[in-house]
């Protein structure tokens, strides 16, 4: 056989490889099972929780200020009966309420479309409340949605009054 030849014969050889495996390959590959509800029944309590299964793997993925939370999801899912866990919970340091505070004050007087408006901020572990006065409501709105966005904020709870 011609150098050309076996050349062809190769990579005719190798298509029809991956021709025939890659369909096998992608059939072993089973759909994802979200298990999230599952494990916050369970009392998982992980800001963000998202759980899946996929081939036999469990993939846990979420936020929390507590190491030992994070800790509680992978024993809860090795108690329902897994034993291949992923567990990418981030453990992040909690955001500061003067951080929080500040950040609030700065990201609102950032705003030209809040001038002239009067605020009073306050933060307890990320819980935030508004008060005071704006001239329309859709200051008031406005407002809220730029508080909530700041990170570490949980809740924001309104006491804006439209003047």
């Amino acid at each position: 056989m011609s150098r050309k030849a076996v050349r062809r014969f190769e990579a005719l050889s190798v298509l029809l490889v991956v021709t025939v495996l890659f369909p096998l390959a992608a059939a072993a590959q089973s759909e994802a099972i979200d298990l999230s509800a599952a494990f916050c029944n369970a009392g998982v309590e992980v800001d963000n929780l998202r759980v899946y299964q996929i081939n036999g793997i469990v993939l846990m993925r979420g936020t929390t200020a507590d190491r030992l939370k994070a800790e509680e999801a992978g024993r809860v899912a090795r108690n329902l009966g897994y034993e291949r866990i992923a567990n990418l919970i981030e453990v992040t340091e909690p955001r500061n309420d003067m951080a929080i505070v500040r950040s609030a004050e700065g990201s609102l007087g950032r705003h030209r479309s809040l001038e002239g408006c009067k605020f009073q901020i306050d933060s307890v572990r990320g819980v935030v409340r508004i008060g005071g006065s704006v001239h329309r409501e859709l200051q008031k709105e406005f407002a809220i949605e730029l508080l909530r966005k700041i990170e570490g904020v949980k809740e924001v709870h309104s006491h804006l009054t439209v003047l």
